[in-house]
């Protein structure tokens, strides 16, 4: 296929610079977004199993609301029932709760015991799972603009640039990219390989990019999208709010909790419930919100989809299951957020996704390099812009990284000196993520490269041994490690940790061995000074 020079250099241009404009905060978005693809079980994992009380059978949950209704009173207006081996049977809100991350939130848990007796005790939450989240969603930017958090209408903006980045490298890859496709040409040195890789894993993953951009930007601009579809409906509300009932409930008329798994039953095929979350019991607008699992469906999240009914008649008020044939609205907006948040093929999708999130932080990632490379070989000597450039790209992405790796390490500890663990994982980020970027600039792109590198392998190697430590000192051992959803994650830091080791040592050689006047070169003085100190040491 052949498409005018002057044409693909222009394209070529605005690749180059939509990519570069929004490929440090899109950075942070998919590396984020690939670790919330696991947000309950890293939430799980970083909670000490001494905050979770034992399950109990599915013909004792009545008893055991009964219980705790007659000694609580929060727990007689909300409370969640649980049918995860892995959590409390029951919990309901002490302080804190409501909408959105809550980093003092305490909870009250309850079970019974072998003798029936009512146990209870209440923890605070650990938010490690959701803080990644926001992360995803915001990039760290914190703030907000009415109800909206300015990270997220940040990202939706980079998400239109980004859009406008992978069409203008489609078509300026067209003319080579059948014989290109596939080519990883190690032998034509470092910056052909590093564009090769660019260019396969953008074009293999491409729809994913799509979709996510896609997606990105609707969630992030969904007022915009509501206030369009206002001027077509003019005074009639788009959302019908339910009338208030003339009824007053008291928790006494609570139907038993076998009757709304058969009703979960009825209303879906191949769902199991996961939680009921009741709220407003002893008033005129109570409501349970169901969720439930479907690893066979395209579910609205991959945490599962939902149900909002009110508990006393079941009458359902709202659903992100397709109740009926005539509802088409219901299935097109869950496939938004099941196309974005991997709600489908089970824990096989999320795995998937989690790698397409690594693969596309790689992508923004290469793409500043290549783009300060190819100014490298227009200019013998590195400008100031360029030297910028570098550094903010390490700083930012690698600091993001050691940011996050550092939280989960500090973790367990958080737990060991008995802290406020919400609020220092909030501390630990961002006094890392703005450490290593002064760092970044005071000592220049290529050595801090080499450091940060050695930092996140030593830090995801520290997260298994500190586990392992935990299990060997009694007086330290507040988890009870389940093997395997466990171990999964001590092996997947291991996996990590050698590949950032293996990083730093290439980054090393590069800078030591690479291109003179490349910007991720060390000064000749300055190397000198190290090989003689390496001398020396093994003198």
């Amino acid at each position: 296929m052949k498409i005018r020079g002057d044409i693909l250099r222009t394209y070529q241009s605005i690749h180059t610079w939509t990519g570069i404009v929004t490929g440090l905060v899109l950075f942070i978005g998919f590396y984020a977004g690939s670790l919330s693809m696991f947000e309950e079980e890293i939430s799980h994992w970083a909670t000490p199993s001494s905050h979770h009380l034992p399950q109990i059978p599915a013909d004792k949950f009545d008893e055991l609301i009964l219980k705790a209704s007659s000694s609580f009173d929060k727990a007689q207006q909300d409370f969640t029932v649980n049918f995860n081996d892995n959590l409390s049977p029951l919990t309901w809100s002490e302080k804190g709760g409501g909408r959105g991350l809550q980093l003092n939130h305490v909870i009250r848990h309850a079970t019974l015991s072998e003798q029936g007796e009512l146990v209870t005790q209440a923890n605070l939450t650990n938010e490690l799972g959701d803080l990644i989240d926001t992360l995803h969603r915001t990039a760290g930017i914190a703030g907000k603009i009415g109800h909206e958090d300015v990270g997220v209408i940040v990202l939706g903006i980079a998400a239109i640039l980004y859009f406008i980045a992978l069409v203008s490298g489609i078509i300026f890859l067209l003319p080579t990219l059948v014989k290109s496709f596939f080519a990883l040409r190690t032998n034509k040195g470092a910056n052909r390989f590093w564009l090769d890789s660019h260019n396969l894993v953008g074009i293999i993953s491409l729809p994913f990019h799509f979709i996510i951009a896609i997606t990105v930007v609707v969630f992030a601009f969904h007022d915009v999208f509501y206030g369009g579809l206002s001027l077509a409906y003019g005074d009639e509300p788009l959302f019908e709010r339910g009338e208030k009932s003339k009824v007053e409930y008291t928790i006494d008329q609570l139907p038993p909790i076998a009757s709304y798994l058969k009703k979960v039953d009825e209303l879906t095929e191949g769902y199991t419930v996961k939680s009921l979350d009741f709220s407003g019991l002893s008033s005129s607008r109570p409501s349970v919100g169901i969720t439930i699992i479907n690893h066979q469906a395209m579910m609205r999240n991959n945490t599962g989809d939902f149900i909002y009914m009110n508990p006393y008649n079941f009458e359902v008020s709202f659903s992100s299951v397709q109740m009926n044939e005539e509802d088409v609205y219901t299935p097109l907006v869950a496939s938004f957020f099941s196309l974005h948040f991997g709600g489908y093929a089970g824990d096989l999708g999320r795995w998937l996704y989690f790698i397409m999130g690594l693969l596309g932080a790689f992508l923004f990632y290469s793409g500043n390099l290549l783009w300060l490379e190819k100014r490298r070989q227009k200019q013998a000597v590195q400008t100031k812009a360029n030297r910028f450039m570098a550094c903010l790209t390490i700083g930012v992405c690698l600091g993001s990284i050691l940011a996050v790796v550092t939280t989960l390490l500090a973790s367990k500890w958080f737990y060991l000196i008995d802290v406020q663990v919400n609020n220092h994982y909030l501390t630990c980020y961002y006094l890392t993520f703005f450490a290593a970027l002064t760092y970044t600039f005071s000592r220049g792109a290529s050595r801090s490269a080499i450091h940060i590198l050695y930092a996140l392998s030593i830090a995801c190697l520290f997260i298994p041994l500190t586990t392992l430590l935990t299990i060997a000192l009694p007086s330290l051992a507040l988890w009870e490690q389940e093997p395997f959803p466990s171990f999964i994650f001590e092996f997947v830091t291991l996996v990590f940790a050698a590949a950032f080791y293996y990083g730093a040592l290439k980054t090393k050689h590069r800078a030591y061995y690479g291109e003179p006047n490349s910007i991720w070169a060390l000064p000749v003085i300055k190397v000198s000074e190290d090989l003689a100190d390496k001398a020396l040491s093994s003198a």
